[in-house]
Formats: structure tokens, sequence, C-alpha cells
């Protein structure tokens, strides 16, 4: 229809079904319908017939429609008129009545494509008349440069719906996308922009699905501390942008899935989300608008029972489909469970006696157990339960494991057995693991060393092929174990076999009595080793490890020693099993605590500070004063215990860099950065002077001295480990000399 102002506009609904079923360029395969969006979670779902793939379908389709934009609008304005010629009506005499490229029935091609010569020639006849194509622009010779770049861009916007429109098979979405067509031809005719019109405007419902989650969040919500509030708004937003990209079922597949709901009013809401919230994010000539801003109650419920139910499917595993499991669908599903009907109480992991966290304290071993009894009973695992938004990274991989679905296991070459055939596949395929997965290390370096009977690979098995691996050279005379590759395949990413490979490692080599990792990580891998719990700062000496490991050029050297009395592969459920047992204590003493005490007053008087215990309730809640240690009341006896204390720190090996004052010379800018300077010289000075009347000045102004050089330096320089070694050495002598609690 057309508009009073001249405007072109498509009324969704009227006189075309909705419907719309994403496929790729290639093929008409499509996706799972009612499945969540390529790269879901911030990334711009697939434009129908783009993409289709994980890492190109997300973003592909309207980054080939911006890329082509960019450049048709940097061409000569001749080359943009031609362009725009195909597409405008004749002005010739004679009162032609051709309008360019017939938009009834598209024919099979359109009638220009890239792959044209980019000669420009304004006087090519029109294929639908006889007159030439620069008699189809002369309207536009007065026309701004802005203007015309907008009229080209709604033209590739056309070209792309023609595409759409002969790939689609679905017939219903293939007439929204054909009327959605005509409305950007008829748009570029009258040089007006395209308006999408309907009996009613958008917002279509209210409250819409974000002001409705918000509600929810404040009303359920708002009573909780500050940090576990902000971990549900977390929550939200990422349930709100998952809604956002979420690719809706047609209404042919909703009436076979559910065929006693709604489906006139399942239709109407399917034509607007198409031509209003999917279609303008890849035609941005189109106005666009978010799903959860435009609808509301009605459309949430729709969607909701499939969503949430293939989010769930994919965080616990019960289909046997190998789904892309993410970290962000745990919170994202929690909060879906949590807005949805009640949910089945989950299973509680197993409860081993023999690693049971064990409280040594004051607290009542009776209470313990009690507490104990409930974080494991499953009827008392709250409805909120999965609301963690810090599970374990390895959490998924360890319930695979219990469940056979992976397996581990440490295999390598040898020249003295007869080869089992097995194993040399596994070693096949981990050779084509790190191949893939470290395409800038050669191949056959690759396959001398995971083929060398002197390392050994720890392999991750799924479905009997590998999927990924550690690749390790083990020296047990000098104490540490080289990681040598380390990969898993790309698609069984982010999904905690990497923590838990390094975890089974971890107590492969406690049991043959190895305690220190050494790596070469390049830029790529340190953040990974460095949640694994390896560092800068190496343990083992030099003398033991250079000449023995392969030094690797723009690489990082980490290292890792390990504790043998933690149990690597649980260690997690462990921490988690404390942390719950450490809540509910605090819960009960909290609840034991009733009494509520006035404000302080004594402020008001003039008086600048007051002990701690003093505070009236302080000690009721078991507060204990910690590190205090005897203050020395006689000034001689204070005096000598510093001077001794001071004397053996300025001796210590890694004083050096702290015994003068930083010269502005050596170290530019550091009196920008650092506003109150210390060193050893100024507090021996102060020393003499007896400024230091207690114990604490004297520590304030050495524990300074620690911090300005953690502050300027950076963590792998040598002033922050000498700062670091000093200071261990410090609180050694201060304990020693009793004034400070051991």
């Amino acid at each position: 229809t057309d508009t009073a102002d001249g405007h072109s506009a498509f009324i969704p609904g009227r006189g075309s079904p909705s419907g719309f079923r994403r496929e790729t360029m290639a093929d008409s395969g499509g996706i799972q319908q009612g499945s969540p969006a390529i790269g879901a979670a911030g990334s711009v779902p697939a434009a129908p017939g783009a993409g289709g793939t994980e890492g190109s379908g997300a973003a592909g389709g309207s980054a080939r429609i911006a890329v082509k934009k960019a450049q048709l609008r940097s061409a000569p304005r001749p080359k943009k008129l031609e362009k725009l010629g195909v597409y405008s009506s004749c002005k010739a005499e004679g009162a032609c009545k051709c309008n360019g490229w017939k938009s009834q029935n598209p024919p099979p091609t359109p009638p220009r494509t890239d792959q044209q010569s980019n000669a420009v020639n304004l006087q090519e006849p029109c294929r639908s008349c006889s007159h030439t194509l620069g008699d189809h622009v002369t309207h536009l010779e007065n026309v701004s440069e802005e203007e015309i770049n907008r009229l080209l861009g709604i033209v590739l916007d056309v070209e792309y719906l023609y595409t759409c429109v002969h790939k689609e098979e679905d017939a219903d979405t293939k007439q929204v996308y054909f009327s959605l067509f005509k409305l950007l031809r008829k748009s570029i005719l009258q040089m007006g922009k395209p308006m999408l019109e309907a009996q009613e405007s958008p917002p279509f419902e209210k409250p819409s699905i974000e002001q409705g989650v918000n509600n929810f969040v404040q009303y359920k919500f708002s009573h909780l501390p500050s940090k576990e509030r902000q971990t549900i708004m977390e929550l939200a937003k990422m349930f709100l942008n998952q809604i956002n990209y979420w690719q809706l079922e047609t209404p042919s597949q909703r009436r076979q899935r559910v065929p006693t709901d709604d489906a006139a009013g399942y239709k109407a809401n399917y034509t607007r989300w198409l031509c209003y919230c999917n279609v303008p994010q890849f035609c941005d000539s189109l106005p666009r608008y978010e799903t959860t801003q435009i609808f509301g109650r009605t459309l949430l419920r729709s969607v909701f029972t499939v969503m949430r139910k293939q989010l769930l499917e994919q965080i616990h595993y019960s289909t046997g489909e190998k789904t892309c499991y993410d970290d962000e669908y745990l919170p994202l599903c929690s909060f879906t469970v949590l807005v949805g009907e009640k949910r089945k109480p989950s299973e509680p992991l197993p409860h081993e006696e023999n690693k049971r966290p064990r409280v040594v304290g004051d607290i009542p071993l009776d209470l313990i157990n009690e507490v104990m009894a409930t974080i494991t009973d499953p009827a008392a695992v709250p409805e909120t339960s999965l609301l963690s938004a810090h599970s374990a990274r390895d959490e998924a991989a360890r319930l695979e494991e219990r469940r056979g679905v992976i397996e581990f296991h440490v295999i390598g070459n040898s020249l003295n057995q007869k080869p089992n055939k097995r194993i040399l596949m596994w070693l096949v395929g981990l050779q084509n693991v790190f191949s893939h997965q470290l395409p800038r290390m050669p191949k056959e370096y690759i396959t001398r060393l995971v083929f060398d009977p002197k390392h050994k690979t720890l392999s991750l098995i799924k479905d009997g092929r590998v999927i990924g691996g550690i690749c390790f050279r083990m020296f047990p005379s000098q104490g540490f174990t080289e990681i040598v590759f380390c990969a898993v395949t790309s698609n069984e990413q982010v999904k905690g076999y990497g923590t838990h490979l390094m975890n089974h490692l971890k107590e492969y080599h406690i049991k043959h009595e190895i305690l220190n990792f050494l790596t070469y990580a390049d830029e790529y891998a340190i953040g990974y080793f460095k949640k694994q719990g390896f560092s800068k700062d190496i343990k083992v000496p030099k003398s033991k490890y250079v000449g023995y490991i392969k030094d690797y050029e723009g690489a990082t050297l980490m290292g890792c020693e390990l504790n043998p009395s933690i149990p690597y592969t649980e260690f997690s459920v462990i921490i988690k099993k404390q942390k719950e047992i450490i809540k509910k204590l605090i819960e009960r003493k909290q609840a034991q605590i009733r009494k509520v005490y006035p404000g302080l007053s004594c402020f008001k008087e003039g008086v600048r500070q007051i002990p701690i215990e003093s505070i009236p309730g302080i000690r009721e809640t078991g507060w204990k004063p910690v590190g205090k240690g005897k203050e020395l009341k006689d000034p001689d006896q204070l005096y000598s215990t510093l001077k001794t204390i001071l004397q053996h720190v300025k001796s210590h090996q890694n004083a050096w860099p702290f015994m003068e004052p930083v010269k502005k010379t050596e170290a530019p800018g550091y009196y920008q950065v650092i506003r109150f300077p210390m060193d050893l010289k100024t507090m021996s000075e102060r020393l003499k002077s007896r400024y230091y009347t207690t114990r604490k000045l004297f520590m304030a102004d050495m524990q300074r001295i620690f911090t300005n050089c953690r502050e300027y330096n950076p963590p792998e320089s040598e002033y922050y480990k000498c700062a670091n070694l000093l200071e261990k050495f410090f609180y050694t002598k201060i304990k020693e000399a009793g004034l400070i609690e051991k």
C-alpha cells in the first residue's frame, strides 16, 4: 500500500501468512525448530538463506551485506546510478510505463550481479523497454550523495530478499519475503522510506517481556544481598538476550506440535516477529525492534516451554545429541527454571564418605553432621539450586566420566612391546587433534613427539574416538614433567574437558611422585594455564630444567607445583560442599542472633576511633581479634626489638631494591603513581629519631614498601618477586619477636 506521504508500506498479517525457516545458501537444509540461534547469547542470528554453521551463520549474512553496501557506496557516482537505473522507472518521453526490473514474480536471476564487468554504461538499453538506463535515472541528477547511498542500501536488501524468496521452501514464509521484496522495490521507485503498517504498532502487548522479567526479579529477589542480587540481574539479562536471538518455529510446525494451541494468535505474533525483529537484522532498511521490548506474555508463553526444555537438555545431557555445551547455559537455564513451572529436584552429586570435608575448630561435630545431612539431602535442595553463577568448569566433564560417556587413558608408543592397534589408532587421532588445533606447529614435529617412546599422552576418548589430550615427557631424576602439547578438538571445547584433563594429569603425576609441571605457553594458552594453577613464578631451580626442556621462541615459561594431599579430580566438589557448609552455619548463626543494638553515638562527641571489640554485639557474633600481639610499653625495649628486626631485613638477600629512595632518573613517573613512598633508609632514620612509638607504625611503614613495589612493578618483574619474599621474611621475624601472634 502507499501512504499519504508517498512512503511504501507493508501490513504484516494482511494477505501475508507468516512462517520462517532458516536455511543455508548452499542447500535447503534448515535448523531444528525452536532452537537457539547460531552463536546465541550475544551474536546476530543468521539471515535466512545465509549461514547456518557455527562461526559463519551468526554474523555471516548481515556481515556480507554490510561489506557489499560499503563497497557499493564507495563506488563512483556513475556506477551507483547504473545500479539504481535497473530498479527505477523510465523517465523517457512517450509515457513509457517501464518500472525497471519487474517485481511481480521475480525472474530466476537478478538483472545485475557482482561478477559483471565494472565498466559503467548508462547508454545500455533497459531489459524491459528500449530506452537507455540513463533515462531511468534523470530524476537522480540533483539528488544528494547521502540519499543515493540510502537508496543503494535498499537495492542490496532487495537483491538479498530475492535470494531468500527463491531459497525458501516454506510457502507461508516465501509469501512474507515476497511481500517485503515488493515493499522495498516500491520504496526505490517512489524514493520513499519503507514502512511496516499494521492495525497495531509496536509494542504489541504491555507489559513487555523485558519489563515483566525485571518486575519479577525486583519482586522476588530485592531482599537478597547486593552481590547475589547482581548475579540474578545478570541471569535476567542473559535470559532476555536468549529470547531476542531465539529462532521461532513456523506456524505450521507449531500446529503439528501443539494442535490445540491458538493457531491464529501465534501466527499473528510470528508474522510481527518476522517483520519487525528477524528480517531487519540483515535488511537494515527496515526498522528493527528487540523481541523482548515489543512482545509480552503471549509470545513468552508460546516459546518458553520449547526453549526451557532444550536448554535443560543441553545442561543435563539427557539427549543423545552431541550438542554444544557452554558455561553460559547453566545460569541461563537456571533462570528459565525460575520463571517457569516447578521442576524436579536436580540429581545430587554422589557423596563419598572418605572425602567428606572436615571442619576443624570450636563448632560442635553434631552441628556439622546435621548441616552435612541437609546439603546432601535431595529433598532439601531449594528451587534455585541451579542458580550458581560460579559452577566448576569441570563439573559437566566429571559427570560424563561417571556415566561412561568419556574415558581417560595414558598411552604412548613402545619399541619393546608388540604394537596395540587401538593405541596406535588413538595416537594417530591425537596427532590429528594437535595438528588441527595448533596450526603454527609443524605437523612433522607433532608426529615425531607423539610417537616418541619417551613421551606419553593423556588421551580423552569419547564414543571410541580421540577428542583431546595432553602430551608430556617425565623427568623423574629432575623432579618435573614437561607439558608439550595440550588441546581439545574445537567442537568439544567449552565443556570443561580441558580442566578435567589437567586434573587427571595432576593425579597421575602425584601417584608417580613428580610434583612439578613446566611448559612453554603461547599468548593464546597463558589464560588456560593460569586457570589450571600455573604461574610465571617457577619453583623448580633453573639448573634442574635448563638443557632438558624444549625452548620455544615467543612463548612464556610457566610452572605448576602440585600438592599431593589434594584430590584434584574431586577438588571442585569438595570446595563446593565446604562453601555450602559455611553458608548454612552462617545462616544458623544469624538466626540465633536477633538482638538489635542502637547505633554508635560516640563519634558525635569527638571520638576519632574505638577498639573493634567495644562495638556492642560484636563479641556475641563469635568475633575474635586476629593477629593481636603484645605491645611493648618500654620505649627502649621497643627500640631495641625494632632495630634488630630492621637489621635482619636489611641484611636479607632480597632487600637490595628497597635500601634507598627510588631515583626519578631510574623510574620515570614513579612519584606520580606512588603518593607515599617508603624505603629502608628512611625507616632507619625514623627509628633513630624515635618516630616508631608503637609496633603498628613500624609495621605500617614496612608494609608500605611492599605495597608500593607491587603497585608500580608488573608481577613478572624481579622487584615484585623480591617484595614477596622479603615480606614473608619480615613477618617471620615479627612473629619470632612476639609482636604478633604466630
